[in-house]
C-alpha cells in the first residue's frame, strides 16, 4: 500500500511539473538557508561547552563607581579577589586567577618564532578548566616560576614535535621576547578548541609575574590587572552568593577609601561569556547574543516560509485535483486512504529537497566559512555543536514535524471532498480554504518585509560607523609594530627619533609618530585622578596613552589649546617625565570650563602631578559602540608600541618595501609587521558586518522563496479565471485593466504585510541599535522604501502571470472552456 502511494505521489509530481520545480525550489532554497544558518547559531551557542563544570563555572565582574557614577564596568579586578573570595565564602568550591600576556616571540637558540597569545596562570588553571595535558602533570604543571606550557601546534611549530614525541619536550628551555632567563616546558596541551571563549598558544606560571612585576600581583587590593574564575559546590546558589558581595565590598573596600571607587561584585556564568558579554577589558572571544539569536529567528522564518509555500500551492490546486478525489472515493477510497497518499507527496517532496539542499549546503560552504570566518560544517548539527546528539534529534523531530503539518492540511483539505457534488461539477472552492492561504502569503510577505528593512537599518549603521567623522584621519596610515626584541636604554628615544627621520626622507611619507598604544585598542585607565588646587575631595577616571610629538599632527587631532609636546617633554627615565595634553572630555571632567582655561594647570595621578601643557580636541578611540573617553595623553616612547606612517604615494608597494629597509636597519632581528589603520579600526565592526552580511543573503532567499510561492499561487488562481477573463477581453476590456483586476487582491495581502511588518521591524532594530552609543535615527523613509521594494517584487512576480493570461486569445480560451 504504502509502495503504492509513493508510486502514484511520484507520478503526480512528473506529471505536474511547473508545480513541482516551484516547490522543489522553495523547500530546497528554504532548507539550505535553515541549515547554513544554523551551522552558525551552533557553533555560537556551543563556546565553552566543552568545560566539564560549565554550570558551576563563573567569572567575577567588577562595576566601579566614582561619585554615585558608573566609570568601569570590566571583567578585571584587583589581584587579591578570587583568592579572598574563596576563602570567605563555603559555596565557592575553587578559583583560578589569570592575565592577559599578551602576544609575545619566542626564541630557540637561534630561530625566532612568530608571535603567540599567552595567559599567566595559577595552578589551578588546569585542573580548574577543561584543557587537557597530553604530557606533563596538572597539579604541578604551573607552580614554579618561569613554567611553560604549550599547545600542540606550538610544540610542533618550535621543535617539530609529532604526537608520541612530545614526552620528550618536558625540561627543555624557550626563551619568551627579551627576557634572559629561560623557560622550562612543563607540559603539552591540545590545542585549545575553536569554540573556546579563552584562546591562547601557551600558558605562562603566574609565579613569573611576582619575579618581573613584583609580589603586589598577589597582594594588591588597588592594582586592576587580573581576571578571576570561580566554581561553585554543585548545591551553591550563585544569585545568593552575589548578595553576599556588599557586604565583600564594605569589609574589604570600605566604600572608596582603598581603591577610590565603590566596588560592586558580581557573578557572570561561564556559558554566557561569549555571547553575552558588554563588559570592558574583555580577555576572550565575543560575540552579539541578540544577532545570534536573530539569525535563528530568520532560519525559522525561512523554513516556515517555505513550507507555507507547499500548503498555498497544494491547497490552491484543489480544484485540479477533486475530480480525481472524487473518482477514487466512488471507487472505494477512505478518507485514511487519500490523506496517506497525499501526505505520500509531501514526503516525497520534501524527502528530494532535503537530499538537495544537503548537497548544496555542502557546495556552498566554503562561502559561508569564509563570509563568517569561522570552521563551520554539518558535523555541528550532527552531535559536534551546541546540545550533542540532541541537537541533531531535534532538527530531525522538527523537519518531522514540519513535513507532517505542511502535508497535513493539504491532503485534509483535498480528502475532504464530497464526491456528489465534485462529480456533479458542483464543486467550489470554500471561502474558509481561501482565507487560509491569503493569511498564508501576509504571513511570507510580513516576515520578508521585516527582513528587508533589518537589513536597510543594519547596513546604514555600518555606513554611517564607515562615514562618521571620528576626530582623526587614519586615511593611507601605515602601523608597523614596534621592535618588541629590542632593547629599551637611554638610547632608545634618540634612536626611535632618528628611524622615524630617516623614513620621512622619502618624498612618499608625509608624517610619522609613534604610540604605546592605537585607535581601536581599549586603553589603561587611572582611578583616583585630581585636578590641583580643586576643593574636589573625589577623584575621577581617565584612561591613559603614550604619544610622541608627532602623533596628533600625524593623525591630524586638531590642537584646541597650549602646544603640542616638544622633545624636552621625553625622557627615557619615565618617572622625570611630568608634561601632559589632555583631550576636551578630560578637560571638562576635571572641572574646567574650556580648553584655554585648563592650559597651565595641574592633576594628580597616583600621587604624582602633572601639567597640562595641550589640550586637543576629542576623538573615538574606540567603536561607535562606546562613548569618547576622557584621555590623558603622555610624552611616553617604548620599543613594544607602534609605529605611524601617512603615506602619499599610490605605489604602497615600493613604500612599504623602503620602510622595512630602514626599520631591519635600525632593528635588526625583529620581524617587520604592519597593517593600515582604517582596516585594523573597522575589524571592530567585524561581527556585525558579517551579520549584516548574513541577513542581506538570507533576505534575498526570504523574499525569493515567498516570490516563488506568489508565482505559484498567482498562476493557478489567475487560470481559474480564464473563462473570466476571455469574456472580459470580448466585452472590450484592456490588457491594462485586466491586469489591473488580477493583480490587486494579491497586492492588497502585500499592503497588509506591511503594515503588520513595520512595528515589528521597528522594535526588532531598536534593541539591536541600543548596543551602539552612535547610531541612525529610525527615519520613516526606511520603512516606506521597504514597502515599496515589497510591493515592486510582488507586482513584478503576479504581474507575469497577469500579463500572459491578458495577452492570450480569448477566442481560444472560451473555446477550450
Amino acid at each position: 500500500m504504502i509502495r503504492n502511494y509513493f508510486k502514484i505521489a511520484f507520478r503526480n509530481l512528473l506529471k505536474n511539473k511547473v508545480f513541482s520545480l516551484v516547490n522543489l525550489s522553495g523547500l530546497v532554497f528554504g532548507i539550505t538557508a535553515c541549515l547554513m544558518i544554523l551551522q552558525y547559531v551552533s557553533f555560537e551557542l556551543s563556546f565553552d561547552q566543552f568545560q566539564t563544570d560549565i554550570d558551576r563555572i563563573y567569572r567575577v565582574t567588577n562595576d566601579r563607581f566614582q561619585q554615585g557614577k558608573l566609570v568601569q564596568h570590566g571583567t578585571i579586578t584587583y589581584p587579591t579577589i578570587g583568592k579572598t573570595m574563596a576563602k570567605d565564602y563555603q559555596e565557592i568550591d575553587a578559583y583560578t586567577t589569570l592575565v592577559n600576556g599578551g602576544t609575545v616571540k619566542f626564541r630557540r637558540e637561534k630561530s625566532i618564532f612568530q608571535e603567540e597569545q599567552i595567559f599567566y596562570v595559577d595552578d589551578h588553571f588546569l585542573t580548574f578548566f577543561t584543557f587537557p595535558l597530553l604530557v606533563g602533570d596538572p597539579q604541578t604543571a604551573m607552580k614554579a616560576p618561569n613554567s611553560l606550557v604549550l599547545s600542540e601546534s606550538n610544540a610542533k611549530r618550535i621543535f617539530g614535535a609529532e604526537p608520541g614525541e612530545y614526552a620528550r619536550l618536558i625540561g627543555q628551555s624557550l626563551y619568551v621576547d627579551l627576557d634572559t632567563e629561560p623557560f622550562r616546558i612543563t607540559g603539552v596541551m591540545k590545542d585549545v578548541p575553536a569554540t573556546s571563549h579563552l584562546r591562547f598558544g601557551a600558558l605562562v606560571s603566574y609565579e613569573t609575574l611576582v619575579r618581573t612585576w613584583g609580589p603586589w600581583v598577589k597582594t594588591s587590593w588597588d592594582g586592576s590587572d587580573m581576571w578571576h574564575y570561580l566554581k561553585l559546590k554543585p548545591t551553591a546558589d550563585a544569585a545568593a552568593l552575589e548578595q553576599k558581595f556588599p557586604a565583600f565590598s564594605e569589609r574589604y573596600f570600605n566604600g572608596d577609601k582603598v581603591s577610590g571607587s565603590v566596588e560592586k561584585f558580581a557573578l557572570q556564568p561561564l556559558r554566557k561569556a561569549h555571547l553575552y558579554s558588554d563588559y570592558e577589558y574583555e580577555i576572550g572571544i565575543v560575540n552579539n547574543g541578540k544577532a545570534v539569536w536573530t539569525m535563528l529567528i530568520i532560519a525559522a522564518f525561512i523554513l516556515l516560509i517555505a513550507w507555507v509555500n507547499y500548503i498555498n500551492l497544494a491547497t490552491a490546486r484543489s480544484l485540479e485535483r477533486a475530480k480525481e478525489v472524487g473518482v477514487r472515493k466512488v471507487a472505494g477510497a477512505t478518507t485514511g486512504q487519500l490523506i496517506g497518499q497525499f501526505l505520500s507527496e509531501s514526503v516525497l517532496l520534501n524527502l528530494f529537497a532535503l537530499v538537495l539542499a544537503l548537497i548544496l549546503t555542502v557546495m556552498l560552504q566554503p562561502i559561508l566559512n569564509e563570509m563568517v570566518g569561522k570552521p563551520l560544517s554539518l558535523s555541528l548539527l550532527t552531535g559536534q555543536g551546541y546540545g550533542g546528539n540532541l541537537m541533531a534529534l531535534a532538527l530531525a523531530g522538527v523537519f518531522a514535524l514540519g513535513l507532517f503539518l505542511s502535508g497535513f492540511y493539504p491532503a485534509f483539505a483535498l480528502s475532504a471532498f464530497q464526491a456528489i457534488q465534485v462529480l456533479k461539477g458542483s464543486f467550489k472552492r470554500s471561502a474558509k480554504g481561501i482565507w487560509v492561504r491569503k493569511s498564508l502569503v501576509v504571513f511570507q510577505y510580513t516576515a520578508s518585509v521585516v527582513l528587508i528593512i533589518g537589513t536597510f537599518i543594519v547596513f546604514r549603521q555600518l555606513e554611517y560607523m564607515r562615514k562618521k567623522n571620528l576626530g582623526f584621519n587614519m586615511d593611507q596610515v601605515l602601523v608597523v609594530s614596534g621592535p618588541a626584541l629590542t632593547r629599551w636604554d637611554s638610547t632608545a628615544i634618540d634612536r626611535i627619533t632618528s628611524f622615524k627621520a630617516e623614513v620621512k626622507r622619502y618624498p612618499a611619507i608625509q608624517a610619522a609618530a609613534s604610540s604605546l598604544s592605537l585607535f581601536g585598542n581599549r586603553l589603561s585607565r587611572s582611578f583616583n585622578v585630581k585636578r590641583v588646587g580643586s576643593n574636589a575631595e573625589k577623584g575621577v577616571t581617565v584612561s591613559q596613552m603614550g604619544v610622541d610629538l608627532d602623533f596628533f599632527d600625524t593623525y591630524r587631532i586638531k590642537l584646541l589649546a597650549g602646544r603640542n609636546f616638544i622633545t624636552t617633554d621625553s625622557n627615557p627615565d619615565g618617572r622625570k617625565v611630568k608634561n601632559a595634553v589632555i583631550n576636551l572630555s578630560a578637560a571638562r571632567l576635571l572641572g574646567f570650563s574650556d580648553a584655554v582655561s585648563a592650559v597651565g594647570q595641574k592633576f594628580t595621578i597616583f600621587g604624582r602631578e602633572w601639567e597640562i601643557v595641550g589640550v586637543v580636541s576629542d576623538f573615538h578611540q574606540q567603536s561607535l559602540r562606546h562613548p569618547i573617553e576622557p584621555i590623558v595623553f603622555q610624552p611616553f616612547y617604548t620599543n613594544g608600541g607602534y609605529y605611524s606612517f601617512k603615506i602619499a604615494s599610490t605605489d604602497l608597494e615600493k613604500t612599504i618595501e623602503q620602510i622595512k629597509a630602514k626599520y631591519q636597519a635600525f632593528f635588526p632581528g625583529n620581524d617587520f609587521s604592519y597593517y593600515f589603520m582604517d582596516e585594523q579600526f573597522n575589524r571592530q565592526y567585524r561581527d556585525d558586518q558579517v551579520f549584516g552580511q548574513i541577513t542581506t543573503f538570507f533576505s534575498f532567499l526570504a523574499v525569493l522563496i515567498a516570490s516563488l510561492g506568489l508565482f505559484g499561487l498567482s498562476s493557478y488562481t489567475i487560470s481559474q479565471r480564464s473563462k473570466e477573463i476571455g469574456v472580459r477581453k470580448v466585452l472590450g476590456a484592456s490588457v491594462t485593466s485586466i491586469v489591473a483586476l488580477l493583480s490587486k487582491d494579491f497586492l492588497k495581502l502585500v499592503l497588509i504585510a506591511i503594515v503588520l511588518a513595520a512595528p515589528i521591524a521597528w522594535y526588532a532594530v531598536s534593541q539591536w541599535l541600543e548596543d551602539f552609543a552612535y547610531k541612525i535615527d529610525l527615519s520613516w523613509w526606511i520603512f516606506a522604501l521597504a514597502g515599496v521594494l515589497a510591493v515592486g517584487i510582488a507586482l513584478i512576480t503576479v504581474s507575469f502571470q497577469s500579463i500572459k493570461a491578458a495577452l492570450m486569445n480569448p477566442v481560444k480560451t472560451l473555446r477550450s472552456e
